[in-house]
């Protein structure tokens, strides 16, 4: 199942990065934010499960890896990230600098989620970094930003960006990174409360 998680990873990143959808994210609201939750929400997690034991275990023995992925640290990170590159200056900004998007920008929406799932979709239920039920937290709270930044896009009467997007356009982008969120992140949410299940399964035997 790892080597699936990995070449899908792959096929999703090629898919939001090469083809139409990333060559015109800079040009297209809407191809932008289905960019941004595909690696964001998708991608990142898909490279966490195809993670090989022996890897995490490299992975965990370095002390910068290791606080980078520290719960609240990589929370605030992520959600910093979310809520930061659609802030009007800032999102202007990457999109007239092309390079910024493509060398910083999509890195970072592969990085950043890694760090955040990183132990949130641990599939080993002992000897965890972080409890499975923390991990369901930590997923509902992640909820918070990712759906109220496209919510606000959404309801935005005028243009949030320097009218670079006609308004359908950016509603329909905020409605994606809002909706589509939300049912990415209840996916994630349903596989941390099987994985908090499990474990509670295996302290009562």
């Amino acid at each position: 199942m790892k080597r699936f998680y990995l070449m899908l990873a792959l096929a999703l990143t090629l898919a939001v990065t090469v083809t139409p959808i990333g060559t015109q994210a800079l040009e297209r609201f809407t191809f932008h934010m289905i960019q941004h939750i595909t690696l964001l929400m998708v991608v990142g997690s898909l490279l966490v499960l195809a993670t090989t034991e022996k890897l995490r275990g490299i992975l965990n023995s370095n002390s910068i890896f290791r606080f980078f992925t520290a719960p609240w640290i990589s929370f605030a990170l992520y959600a910093a990230m979310m809520i930061g590159v659609h802030l009007p200056e800032v999102h202007l900004y990457i999109m007239h600098h092309s390079w910024v998007h493509y060398w910083i920008e999509v890195p970072l929406y592969l990085i950043v989620p890694y760090l955040f799932y990183f132990n949130i979709l641990d599939s080993n239920l002992t000897n965890r970094r972080l409890s499975t039920a923390m991990s369901v937290i930590l997923l509902w709270l992640m909820m918070v930003p990712e759906t109220l930044t496209g919510f606000f896009i959404y309801i935005s009467n005028a243009s949030a960006y320097g009218y670079m997007y006609e308004i359908n356009d950016q509603r329909l982008g905020g409605t994606i990174m809002w909706s589509g969120g939300m049912i990415i992140d209840v996916s994630w949410i349903m596989l941390a409360v099987y994985h908090w299940w499990k474990s509670e399964e295996l302290k009562n035997e």
